[in-house]
């Protein structure tokens, strides 16, 4: 029986993968404030090409969904020519990549929102934390508008718009974002969908309807082989609370496992072994991603997860953010970039482009395997 590493390349029906080690969907702030990406996305997505596969920062299917400041959209014309940039980049690298989409729910702020409203979400419940807003700076949270039933219909149509948006742009797919506290998982959380109606707490059925409308409507809309869906089920990040996903994860897979979509993108963590459990009820290609509020994922972590066949492909969030030819780096044994937290969610080049990839720390005469803390002095712009 072969031993399929994460160097391995990897067959699937949306396409061969040189590798199984996907670039997880991380929140960077370049966006331009109508959310058009900056010309420098194009730079930092291209750089990470090598990746087996790309999936982006999450992007707004419409201003409705909009849950911070200088977050990228995918509604209009001139977001679809800005993606249309960073997709042309990375195809011409070798790269595949597929757009997060991503709607805010109760996440947001009047002054984070191009509409200056207030975020609407399944129930009024406020999140608990301080929210990034324009200009740099936090402000106390609002507590969301009650989405009304024609609030719900009209988010499953702007992800249906937004997909079709996505593939105008020239993605190889698409992924909602069902996990991280955002608006398809507030749906189906215990302590942030409060409804009493068809989308309610009535039933595991009702929790989970929103998701399966979703799903359903843009496989319909750009085919389920182009579609991907991610999950975590049991992750308490930004307040959130699951007393007991089990039931209600293996009765949303039970319904979509049959639609043939592209994959299924699984965070793990402490409180539920969401991998173990769920694994055996998919039946397509399965991506782990084991970094969710812990410790970046190792090489040996992501390894541990293919060889065991929890998975078939692993994401890597912060190793991709740091060192753009992550794979290399893997292959030949090299160390990482050291992370610049102070540009995490700034709005320019440093701590976006500026990561040097291991041939260019050689050019400069850096060891063939220089010490971590050496990599960022050694650093040097990539940026067009």
């Amino acid at each position: 029986m072969t031993q399929h590493t994460l160097l391995t390349p990897y067959s699937a029906p949306f396409g061969h993968l040189p590798n199984r080690m996907v670039m997880a969907p991380m929140t960077r702030f370049r966006g331009e404030e109508d959310g058009t990406p900056q010309p420098i996305v194009a730079d930092y997505y291209a750089q990470r090409a090598s990746a087996g596969l790309i999936v982006t920062e999450g992007i707004w299917p419409s201003s409705r969904g909009q849950s911070g400041w200088r977050i990228p959209g995918l509604e209009t014309a001139a977001h679809v020519a800005g993606w249309r940039r960073v997709t042309d980049a990375v195809h011409a690298a070798g790269g595949r990549i597929y757009a997060q989409l991503m709607h805010g729910g109760r996440h947001g702020h009047p002054l984070s929102r191009i509409d200056g409203d207030a975020p609407a979400a399944p129930s009024a419940v406020v999140s608990p934390e301080l929210v990034h807003v324009r200009d740099g700076g936090k402000a106390e949270p609002v507590t969301p508008r009650v989405m009304t039933l024609d609030d719900i219909r009209t988010a499953v149509d702007d992800h249906v718009a937004a997909a079709r948006n996505a593939v105008a742009a020239g993605f190889d797919g698409v992924e909602l974002h069902g996990a991280n506290s955002y608006l398809i998982h507030q749906f189906l959380a215990d302590n942030t969908n409060l409804r009493d109606d068809a989308y309610g707490r009535g039933s595991i059925e009702n929790r989970i309807r929103f998701a399966v409308e979703v799903v359903r409507a843009v496989a319909d809309a750009i085919g389920a082989g182009r579609l991907g869906l991610r999950l975590s089920p049991g992750n308490p990040q930004f307040g959130m609370a699951e007393a007991d996903p089990g039931p209600v994860y293996r009765a949303l897979l039970d319904e979509l496992d049959g639609l043939g979509l592209a994959y299924l993108h699984l965070t793990d963590n402490d409180r539920y072994p969401a991998l173990a459990e769920l694994r055996p009820r998919w039946s397509g290609t399965l991506i782990a991603n084991v970094g969710e509020n812990g410790d970046p994922t190792t090489q040996e972590a992501g390894e541990a997860v293919i060889a065991d066949g929890r998975a078939d492909l692993v994401s890597y969030g912060r190793a991709f953010l740091t060192t753009p030819d992550l794979p290399h780096r893997f292959a030949v044994g090299a160390p990482l970039n050291d992370f610049d937290a102070a540009h995490l969610y700034t709005s320019g080049p440093e701590g976006y482009t500026d990561y040097p990839s291991l041939d260019a720390l050689d050019a400069l005469g850096a060891p063939d395997a220089p010490e971590a803390g050496e990599v960022r002095a050694l650093q040097t712009s990539t940026s067009t």
